[in-house]
């Protein structure tokens, strides 16, 4: 596996994502996730989104993070917002997901961002399980699904101890 930076709108990353929504859309019985997020969101500096390809050069694996600062919604300064993290099915509990995370936290240390934070919902345990497994600890809800029942947030410090 390689995992390699895209554009938010790449022909591999549009397919993955209606993977997931589709996925979404079995777990929810909904349209989907309706975060308004845009290309532009995902540009370094201020985010960057991933994709791992296996030995074929076919797309298995995807997550991004965007700039997120104080706002209406709940973030504060510093956020880093994960978005879309997504394995195929057939590759699932292969450690995809955890290198892709690991691969955001790094990138997003680089860019200055303090706090990485997520939306995931009570329908995914097993996001919950590699986020809480990876250092995340709940927190105050933010984001487009702040208000609904289903929805859990979770946040880490991207500050290193003794920096």
């Amino acid at each position: 596996m390689h995992i390699r930076t895209v554009a938010f709108d790449h022909p591999d990353a549009v397919k993955l994502d209606a993977e997931v929504q589709a996925e979404y859309h079995v777990r929810y019985g909904d349209g989907g996730d309706a975060t308004v997020l845009a290309a532009a969101d995902f540009v370094p500096p201020n985010g960057v989104y991933l994709i791992a390809y296996d030995e074929a050069g076919v797309p298995v694996a995807t997550g991004g993070w965007r700039s997120q600062d104080g706002n209406g919604e709940g973030n504060l300064d510093g956020d880093a917002e994960v978005k879309r993290m997504y394995v195929t099915a057939g590759l699932r509990g292969r450690g995809l997901a955890r290198r892709i995370l690991a691969a955001l936290e790094d990138d997003a240390r680089a860019a200055g961002r303090l706090r990485m934070v997520l939306e995931t919902g009570v329908k995914q345990p097993e996001a919950i399980a590699l986020y809480t497994s990876s250092g995340y600890a709940p927190c105050e809800k933010f984001g487009y699904y702040r208000h609904h029942e289903a929805s859990r947030c979770f946040a880490k410090s991207l500050v290193r101890k003794g920096t």
